[in-house]
């Protein structure tokens, strides 16, 4: 019996969806509330984070956070405070914030399930599997008032390490920390962040290859949108479009179901407002001319950023980092080897004396533990463009992240706060 293409293709995509996560010989289980007690964690010093959030809102450092920290497994504390818009919707603790590029490290770990199949090897080049990779050019000279710039040939193409370790060259466009990289990429039409026009993944790749690097790759850490690309690398090695990937290999296993690229009706009411400082209190931030604030739940909702593109809850983000903990196995779901996620931590980039990058996350160096409150050796971390930030201490077991969603330098300090006061909870 013949096959029609469709149902060819169906199955094809089938197997290879099968093939992203296996069961295990292990069998966590899902993260469920427990006493602060029974995790060794001090119910009284937690209460301390309870009056620096109240009084970080008192002060109008922030409107509002959603805070959690979990212990073997266990959700020990998890509580909301203050408001989720400026007409003074409360925050709750399943309430929705955009995690902007906390999504980096979840498209770092579909790149590197992929990897675990034997799709490709790190140090190959990307071009192998997008062509328009091949030959890049280096940026030597920049007109400010022409906006011209001159070239050479690079030495050496991208490789898919690189790619995922800021390592390549490519740039970051409207928040470029180099202004040349910044209005380049503005003139070609590069979506960096956020869209609600009818761009295409694939497409944006395609014009961002054609731009000139700022270096040689592998010769510097320059934070970029490499992630975007790494998501495009994810559709031509998986034949899935990107946003389903994450859905069936990463989000469904997890039991991820607040986390995604677009909002449906019934979760519109649970999106933060990103807020800003006014003179007379909290106002909604609506973004920049060349994004609009409010991309989750408008537009054409065809642009799956893998660098900045998701939208989350604590509760959910908390699974992803449960199952790194837990050594890649989730409820009896094996998305990643443990010796994968060595690889994962093992160092490729130093960003400070306190940390290093991995394939994933920064990683925090004994430097860094000498420096207090921010973990052990080997604590990942990591945060986004609205505020959002998380860490998690494998020698404790121990995560936790707080949620906000602000614009605007307001002096706040609750996220390294946080992180001490968690810590400083520790109590068996």
């Amino acid at each position: 019996m013949r096959l029609t293409l469709r149902l060819f293709t169906t199955l094809v995509l089938g197997v290879s969806t099968l093939s992203a996560q296996t069961s295990s010989n292990q069998h966590s289980e899902p993260l469920a509330d427990a006493s602060p007690v029974s995790v060794g964690l001090s119910p009284e010093r937690l209460d301390r984070i309870d009056t620096m959030i109240e009084d970080a809102i008192a002060a109008e450092q922030i409107p509002g956070a959603v805070a959690l920290i979990a212990r073997d497994g266990k959700i020990a504390y998890h509580r909301a405070f203050g408001t989720a818009d400026p007409d003074g919707r409360e925050l709750q603790v399943d309430s929705i914030f955009r995690i902007a590029s906390q999504t980096k490290a979840i498209t770092s770990t579909a790149i590197m399930m992929l990897w675990e199949e034997g799709h490709f090897k790190l140090d190959d080049k990307l071009s192998k599997f997008l062509p328009e990779f091949a030959n890049p050019t280096v940026l030597v000279a920049y007109g400010h008032d022409t906006r011209r710039y001159s070239t050479r040939p690079a030495n050496n193409e991208i490789t898919i390490r690189q790619l995922i370790t800021h390592n390549s060259g490519i740039g970051y466009g409207i928040i470029d920390r180099d202004p040349r990289m910044k209005q380049i990429y503005i003139d070609a039409g590069i979506t960096d962040l956020f869209a609600t026009e009818p761009v295409v993944l694939a497409d944006n790749v395609k014009k961002l290859a054609a731009l000139p690097l700022l270096f040689e790759p592998g010769k510097e850490f320059h934070y970029s949108e490499g992630l975007d690309v790494a998501g495009r690398l994810v559709e031509v090695l998986s034949g899935l479009p990107y946003d389903e990937f994450l859905r069936t290999r990463i989000f469904e296993p997890l039991g991820m179901k607040d986390t995604q690229f677009y909002l449906s009706d019934d979760q519109v009411d649970r999106l933060v407002t990103v807020q800003r400082p006014g003179k007379e209190g909290w106002l909604k931030y609506e973004g920049t001319e060349h994004y609009d604030a409010d991309y989750p739940i408008k537009g054409a909702r065809t642009w799956f950023s893998g660098g900045a593109g998701l939208t989350s809850t604590v509760r959910d983000y908390a699974a992803f980092l449960q199952m790194y903990l837990n050594g890649g196995e989730y409820q009896g779901t094996r998305l990643l080897s443990r010796t994968t996620i060595k690889t994962i931590m093992a160092f490729q980039s130093e960003l400070a004396d306190t940390k290093y990058y991995g394939l994933a996350f920064s990683v925090l160096t004994p430097e860094g533990v000498s420096h207090g409150g921010l973990g052990g050796i080997n604590t990942f971390n990591g945060g986004g463009y609205f505020n959002t930030s998380y860490f998690a201490d494998p020698e404790e077991r121990l995560l936790a992240m707080i949620f906000k969603q602000t614009r605007g330098n307001v002096g706040d300090e609750t996220g390294a706060k946080f992180s001490q006061l968690t810590f400083a909870a520790i109590d068996d």
